[in-house]
């Protein structure tokens, strides 16, 4: 009966050190979704990434830099971290090419997945102000974050196929 006491607290002491943290999860998802994002800066041909769907729309490179922009944001309001893009700087970058759309996008992934690894789960439980209105906990701003980048790269589907592609598969896990 000792061993098996002993052993259940083992096994229970084993599995409470592998359980990952509230941090550890957010960077898993956002590394996922640097991947997935770069499986659609990947999947849009060249040519076409001044695509409008209508020309009061954002140009494919447009779009995928606004998200960059927004990820610089988001994340330097959640996590108190200088954003080292201006607001909107991405966006309004001369070259909008493949090439420099991916490295500009890609660089802002790195930017918040680097930021949320210097996070912890008190720092998430802090509140914030995002945008100077709207008050929530850091680990909500971060939440809005993610939440907003899927929702652009939701909508580049569209440009995708309208530029002749085809979008890369869902990727949940």
């Amino acid at each position: 009966m000792k061993l098996l006491a002993i052993l259940a607290f083992f096994l229970g002491f084993t599995s409470l050190t592998l359980a990952q943290s509230p941090v550890d999860d957010m960077v898993k998802d956002w590394e996922r979704a640097k991947a997935f994002t770069k499986e659609y800066l990947d999947a849009m041909p060249a040519d076409k990434y001044n695509l409008k769907p209508t020309p009061e729309m954002r140009s494919f490179a447009q779009q995928m830099l606004h998200l960059a922009d927004a990820n610089y944001g988001f994340i330097a309001a959640a996590t108190g971290l200088a954003s080292p893009v201006g607001m909107g700087a991405s966006e309004k970058a001369e070259d909008q090419s493949k090439e420099n759309t991916t490295k500009l996008v890609m660089a802002s992934y790195d930017f918040v997945i680097g930021s949320i690894k210097t996070m912890t789960p008190e720092k998430l439980a802090e509140n914030t102000t995002l945008f100077g209105r709207f008050e929530m906990s850091k680990g909500k701003a971060l939440e809005k974050a993610f939440e907003h980048q899927t929702h652009h790269r939701g909508q580049a589907t569209v440009y995708i196929r309208l530029g002749g592609a085809t979008p890369p598969q869902e990727k949940l896990f």
